[in-house]
């Protein structure tokens, strides 16, 4: 095999494997819906706890989803009543579903850790339930997120290590036949004289 058709088939590898699989897929061969990843940082959250019920609060602005739950199966907890205390300030509690309530806070929480209660009434069942928030301001947003900044890199040394290893055969190859054409000259040279 010639070394310029080596060239261009590893050339061709390379190119083909830097390339998004997205691109190389036909109509009916793309595999479905691509995977959606999400950007950005997470909303910020708390869960309160005891041996009976546990309840998850997400935050998002001033508003709170809360979900209220059996601690023992993650069932939702029916006709319960909820009572939410963060910061040591009052928050209003509406249900929306078994084991779903909202909360609106009358102004948003200061950065830094905020301890939450909560009283549940389900049943003949009460229970005090203890978490704290953590707030702290949203890193970089706009940045790559890591996984795919290091597949980049990763694949850029490899693109860089096989362009390094196609050179050096190039050279050695180049090498080589310029070693034999000198030889050859030399002999048909002697044999010439002779």
């Amino acid at each position: 095999m010639k070394l310029s058709s080596t060239f261009s088939t590893l050339g061709l590898a390379l190119l083909l494997g830097l390339l998004p699989p997205t691109a190389l897929a036909g109509p009916g061969h793309d595999h479905g819906e691509a995977l959606v990843t999400a950007a950005g940082t997470a909303l910020p959250r708390f869960a309160a706890t005891s041996e009976s019920f546990e309840l998850v609060g997400v935050l998002d602005g001033t508003k709170i989803a809360l979900y209220l739950d059996h601690a023992d199966d993650n069932r939702p907890v029916k006709d319960a009543r909820l009572e939410l205390d963060i910061a040591g300030t009052h928050v209003p509690v509406t249900r929306v579903a078994e084991g779903e309530f909202q909360a609106t806070l009358a102004a948003p929480l200061a950065e830094g850790v905020s301890p939450v209660t909560a009283t549940v009434a389900a049943g003949t069942d009460t229970d005090l339930l203890a978490g704290e928030i953590d707030l702290h301001p949203a890193a970089h947003t706009d940045a790559a997120p890591a996984g795919l900044a290091r597949r980049t890199a990763l694949m850029a040394g490899a693109a860089a290590a096989v362009l390094l290893a196609l050179v050096a055969a190039w050279r050695l190859r180049r090498g080589r036949g310029r070693g034999r054409a000198a030889r050859m000259g030399s002999a048909q040279r002697v044999g010439g004289a002779a």
